[in-house]
């Protein structure tokens, strides 16, 4: 039987939070984790690094113009414009460029969401948050020293280095302003992986001095930067573009690359593109290909391009009937409603569920609104459109204010880390985000609860 965390521990540890200005409930005992599904992660796991390959195959064919097929003409340059609109000229070439063109994140993190008729992968998160607080929490439960998941990502950090053939790689861990929430536990991080041995410190991006060769901080060389802050920040990480030329001629290795194509969620709908599927078929092994197709529900991405009279949108049903213009998509009833809109990326609402609406949880007013507002956006950003895959409820016990148990219905969001190297993903850790069940978008909140996850 797992440890149980008293009230009275768990009110000392959330006032030592690596989540700035962060509060959440907490329950006495982690998240448990069934061995078939246990199992379903480590496929997943091994499927993350296929996907992310395919994803840098599929985009560098389009935009060369090459076919996607081995034996079969195939092309698709459309691809390649959904993946650069919007992007500046500078960030699409260093994602094309030679120097990046195989390399993948250092860690990744799925959003799953259990339901009725299995587990829905909502997005991949490359530049994931919780790294440290899972480690942390994990000890705080007692399920295992929380060096695993620490040491995990820094043989991660350290793979990813290697090409520069340095022993003793120097390193940092860049926190932009836009993602100052993690500094603690960057901090908290950093500090652990020193005690492994590890050159690592935390900075703000301005810290670092690029120039043409190298980056230095503190008048030292750094070998190693990883990346905490999204792509579409640019404008205030104002050392980027210089950076894309620094890594260019290999004087620093950046992870998560700044590959504008590795954080886009209509990666998703490609997936379930009808046009696509003999790519995903000839590129992935069929084990892969079933685990992400059961998986990722169907997706969209909301083109406003007009089609001709005679044809239809690959796309969902309004009341039986195929969309001519996504626009239709107004009148749909409560039913058919069941869908979810958030842009894909490179957008300052594209990430925190900030752009998320579940339409048969709004009106018919605000729903019409937000496809309009979509579509008038493209694009910059993107949206796309999801089927709404509604979260099992569960009950988990949670301590109350005055520190009592109660058993409590909710809904609940796992997101377990894969840390990638040897060219493999490795799964240690998984976090738990706990939501009470009248609210249909997961993410932490105050009246939500984190834990770790245990396997039985």
């Amino acid at each position: 039987m797992s440890p149980k965390l008293t009230a009275e521990k768990a009110k000392q540890y959330s006032k030592k939070s690596l989540f700035a200005d962060k509060t959440w409930r907490w329950s006495p005992s982690p998240w448990t984790l069934p061995s078939g599904v246990c199992e379903w992660f480590e496929d997943l796991s091994k499927a993350a690094i296929s996907f992310y390959l395919a994803i840098d195959l599929l985009y560098r064919k389009s935009w060369k113009g090459e076919s996607v097929l081995r034996n079969e003409e195939l092309l698709v340059p459309w691809v390649a414009e959904y993946y650069d609109s919007g992007k500046p000229s500078w960030l699409i070439e260093h994602g094309r460029s030679a120097e990046v063109h195989s390399l993948i994140p250092a860690v990744l993190r799925p959003d799953l969401i259990p339901h009725a008729n299995g587990i829905a992968l909502t997005e991949w998160d490359s530049i994931p948050g919780g790294i440290g607080l899972t480690a942390q929490l994990a000890s705080v439960y007692e399920l295992s020293h929380n060096t695993q998941m620490i040491q995990c990502f820094g043989r991660a950090l350290t793979d990813a280095v290697q090409g520069l053939g340095v022993k003793s790689p120097n390193m940092v861990i860049a926190v932009s302003e836009e993602a100052d929430t993690y500094l603690p536990e960057m901090e908290w991080v950093c500090e652990k992986l020193r005690e492994l041995c590890v050159s690592i410190e935390v900075c703000s991006p301005q810290e670092l001095q690029v120039s043409k060769e190298n980056v230095l901080f503190k008048d030292k060389k750094v070998d190693l930067i990883y990346r905490f802050w999204e792509l579409f920040d640019y404008e205030n990480v104002s050392i980027m573009q210089d950076l894309t030329r620094v890594v260019e001629k290999c004087g620093v290795v950046v992870t998560p690359p700044m590959k504008h194509v590795q954080e886009e969620k209509l990666s998703l709908a490609l997936f379930h593109h009808h046009r696509l599927q003999p790519f995903w078929e000839e590129t992935l092994n069929s084990k892969d290909l079933d685990i992400l197709g059961s998986a990722i529900p169907p997706s969209w991405v909301l083109d406003p391009k007009e089609i001709p009279p005679g044809a239809y949108l690959d796309g969902p049903k309004v009341n039986g009937r195929n969309l001519t213009q996504w626009s239709d998509l107004s009148k749909a009833s409560k039913k058919d409603k069941r869908l979810v809109i958030k842009a894909s990326g490179f957008h300052e609402t594209a990430w925190g569920s900030r752009s998320v609406v579940i339409g048969d949880d709004v009106s018919g007013v605000e729903w019409s609104k937000k496809i309009s507002e979509a579509l008038n956006h493209y694009p910059s950003p993107i949206f796309v459109i999801q089927e709404f895959m509604k979260p099992r409820s569960f009950s988990h016990p949670l301590f109350s204010e005055e520190g009592e148990v109660k058993h409590e219905l909710g809904r609940v969001r796992l997101s377990p880390y894969f840390f990638t190297f040897d060219k493999k993903t490795k799964w240690s850790g998984t976090l738990a985000t706990f939501c009470p069940s009248d609210k249909k978008i997961i993410h932490g909140m105050k009246d939500g609860s984190l834990m770790p996850c245990k396997s039985v």
